[in-house]
C-alpha cells in the first residue's frame, strides 16, 4: 500500500512541476513574441538532459533576445542565451554557434532549419512520438 501512494504522489508532483515549467515557458515565450517573431529549436532525449532555444527576431531577421532551457528534471527554467543578441539570424556561422555547448548546438541548428523551411513556405514534419510507435496505436490498411 505505501509503494502504491509513494508512486501516486510522485506521479502527482511530477505533474505539478510539469505545468509550472510549461506555465513559465509560455510566459517567457509571450515576452520574446512582444519583441517579435520567435523560432524555435530544440534537442530531444529520453534520457539525456533536452534543449530548447527560442529567439526573438525583428523585422530584419537580426536576433533582439535568445533564451535556452535545458535540463533532465521539471525544475529546468528558461535562461538567457547569451552572444547572440544582435546577429542576424538566418546566417548565423558554425563558428558563432560553437560557442555554445554541444546540446545547444544542435538546438540552435534545430532552430535554423525550421526558419529555413518555414521562410521557403515549407511545412515542419512532426517526429512520431512514443504513443504513435506502439503497436496499438497503428492504423489497419483498408482496400
Amino acid at each position: 500500500m505505501r509503494v502504491i501512494a509513494f508512486i501516486a504522489l510522485a506521479w502527482l508532483l511530477q505533474s505539478v512541476f510539469g505545468f509550472l515549467q510549461i506555465r513559465h515557458f509560455n510566459h517567457e515565450y509571450a515576452k520574446l513574441r512582444k519583441l517579435g517573431r520567435v523560432v524555435i529549436g530544440k534537442r530531444t532525449a529520453r534520457v539525456q538532459a533536452g534543449t530548447v532555444v527560442m529567439f526573438a527576431i525583428d523585422g530584419k531577421n537580426r536576433i533582439t533576445a535568445a533564451k535556452k532551457m535545458q535540463g533532465l528534471t521539471v525544475f529546468s527554467r528558461i535562461r538567457q542565451l547569451k552572444g547572440f543578441d544582435g546577429k542576424y539570424f538566418p546566417a548565423l556561422t558554425e563558428e558563432e554557434i560553437s560557442t555554445a555547448d554541444r546540446l545547444t548546438q544542435i538546438a540552435i541548428r534545430d532552430a535554423l532549419n525550421s526558419y529555413h523551411i518555414l521562410s521557403k513556405g515549407g511545412e515542419l514534419q512532426q517526429k512520431k512520438s512514443l504513443s504513435d510507435m506502439l503497436p496499438l496505436r497503428r492504423k489497419k490498411k483498408t482496400g
